[in-house]
């Protein structure tokens, strides 16, 4: 009877839990690649458009990581970018430092010159610590992103 309780609290509480700190409600992340058609050798940008709850904040420290996930297309200048590696301007609010997030973030990248022809998925995810002041809590959680593009034969010359 004893192992009993506990667990139906836990089978009970979790599902409340998993709906309040769905990881929707605290950060979705919209990404986009530009150009949308590349060639080998050229320059592109990865855009995140990084949208955050109502009434959430995400703190700057620990800081929020962006990560891709490993792909022979693309060639970044780092294996994740941080907060500050990235500028992301720190506001405060009643004691509180948060990330300004009202901007897309855009990271640089190169397509390779062994790059594939083809349709190609780029993913990644960003990891942050969520907070909400009012309710009094803070979260490590990640949210994952995706975004396609294709990628040409042809090859851009460098000061072309």
């Amino acid at each position: 009877m004893s192992i009993f309780v506990p667990t139906l609290v836990l089978l009970c509480v979790f599902p409340i839990f998993s709906r309040l700190f769905s990881q929707e409600d605290l950060l979705k992340v919209e990404c986009s690649i530009n150009p949308l058609r590349l060639s080998r050798g050229e320059e592109g940008k990865v855009s995140l458009k990084i949208n955050v709850g109502k009434g959430i904040t995400i703190s700057p420290q620990p800081s929020l990581t962006i990560e891709f996930s490993p792909g022979e297309e693309l060639v970044f200048p780092k294996n994740f970018f941080t907060s500050s590696d990235l500028n992301l301007e720190v506001l405060e609010e009643n004691g509180q430092e948060y990330l300004s997030l009202k901007k897309p973030v855009e990271i640089p990248f190169t397509v390779s010159p062994k790059a594939k022809r083809g349709i190609h998925i780029l993913e990644g995810k960003v990891k942050y610590f969520a907070r909400s002041n009012k309710e009094g809590w803070c979260l490590k959680r990640s949210s994952k992103f995706s975004a396609t593009y294709y990628t040409r034969l042809t090859i851009v010359k460098k000061g072309a």
